[in-house]
């Protein structure tokens, strides 16, 4: 830990962007609009962006660490902690492993899933990103309700999310493309995943009320809920009366509207933005927010989403950068229950990152301060005065 001062960037205070310093003390920003006295680190943010680091809710993309092709394993570890870099380098520093845990034997197996989690909790101390555990629960994997009850209990899970892919998975059995991704991933032969199929399928009337009791101990542990890929306004409405207070993907605008008249935290795609739609053919996720129908961005499967996305809004006239950046900061915090991050102010964790954008559609991640450490930087010459330094507080990444 050191003191750091920035000077000459233009900051994200409150809803407006202006040029100001910034002084970090331990892991808290101690003051904004103060660069009177010596700090043991000065940083040059001048022709900079300032703004509150990323947090993430929902990021799988570390499943390519895991498993960069079919069938081809790596370590949990090696895994995290290259995801862990990826997060950092794009300005990520609150990050939500959705990690799923499914009917399925393989990568989403519950094998797999316990595995992460035990990762995340040993290497939590080294990682840069403030990493968390999402676990996206698969609704027909009713084996798995006694051991996430337990986990609940024990404040293992940070999010919790409802899936319930079964009807594309059917769907996708009569589609041979689909179908090979599907059981490749699995390891199983094709008549094993469709006896497999068959069976989870058979316990259809036992998935309601697993789904409350999960609910019931989710809302007792205190652990937001999401619930994923809601179809319709009753869907989420039923979802909703159970404490689920996250509608994340909603597939179509009558199910956004309605997340959003009653209040809720609505999740969609940052790649939806930045690639001008959605990769299934769903809602359009810059619509949504033109609207009013989206309150949150998440990285999903591409960890430069979130960045990008946020200068896209701006560049298109969708919104200023100001609100824009709440989609991915201040916001997804707000959703999380974490009053301590997402915006720059006196008292604040210091998750700050520096962003040169002169090419408005490829914003250029300077600097990363996570919790009041430097920890990536790839322009030593901002680096304007130092004296003193503990050699533990400079992590260039």
């Amino acid at each position: 830990m050191t003191d750091i001062l920035l000077e000459g960037g233009r900051a994200l205070v409150g809803r407006k962007i202006v040029e100001t310093s910034l002084r970090v003390a331990g892991r808290e920003i101690s003051a904004v609009g103060s660069d009177q006295g010596r700090a043991s680190l000065h940083i040059d943010a001048d022709g900079l962006k300032v703004l509150p680091g990323i947090v993430d809710l929902h990021g799988d993309a570390f499943e390519r660490q895991m498993m960069p092709r079919a069938g081809v394993d790596f370590p949990v570890d090696v895994a995290l902690a290259d995801s862990d870099r990826q997060a950092i380098s794009n300005g990520i520093t609150t990050v939500y492993h959705a990690t799923t845990w499914s009917w399925e034997p393989g990568l989403r197996s519950g094998d797999n899933a316990r595995l992460l989690l035990e990762a995340i909790e040993s290497m939590r101390p080294q990682l840069a990103a403030d990493t968390r555990f999402h676990l996206r629960h698969e609704t027909y994997n009713l084996d798995a309700e006694a051991e996430i009850v337990k986990w609940l209990a024990e404040g293992r899970i940070d999010l919790l999310a409802f899936n319930d892919h079964m009807d594309s998975t059917i769907a996708s059995l009569a589609k041979p493309q689909k179908r090979s991704r599907m059981v490749e991933r699995t390891g199983l032969s094709n008549d094993a995943f469709d006896r497999l199929v068959e069976r989870v399928v058979s316990r259809a009337h036992d998935v309601p009320p697993s789904i409350a009791r999960l609910a019931q101990a989710a809302r007792v542990a205190d652990v937001r809920m999401l619930s994923h890929d809601d179809a319709s306004p009753a869907m989420r409405a039923a979802f909703r009366s159970q404490g689920v207070g996250i509608a994340e993907f909603p597939v179509n605008e009558e199910t956004a509207r309605g997340a959003a008249e009653a209040g809720d935290f609505i999740v969609f795609g940052a790649p939806n933005v930045v690639r001008g739609g959605s990769h299934t053919g769903w809602t359009k996720a810059s619509d949504m927010i033109a609207k009013g129908l989206c309150s949150v961005l998440a990285s999903d499967y591409y960890y430069p989403a979130q960045l990008l996305a946020a200068f896209r809004l701006d560049a298109d006239g969708v919104l200023p950068l100001a609100k824009a950046w709440e989609l991915i900061s201040a916001a997804p915090a707000r959703a999380a229950g974490l009053g301590d991050r997402g915006v720059l102010a006196e008292g604040q964790r210091a998750d700050i990152i520096l962003v040169d954008d002169r090419m408005p559609l490829r914003p250029r991640i300077v600097a990363v301060i996570a919790a009041g450490r430097l920890v990536h930087l790839t322009d030593a010459s901002r680096l304007i005065h130092s004296s003193a330094i503990p050699r533990k507080a400079v992590a260039a990444a």
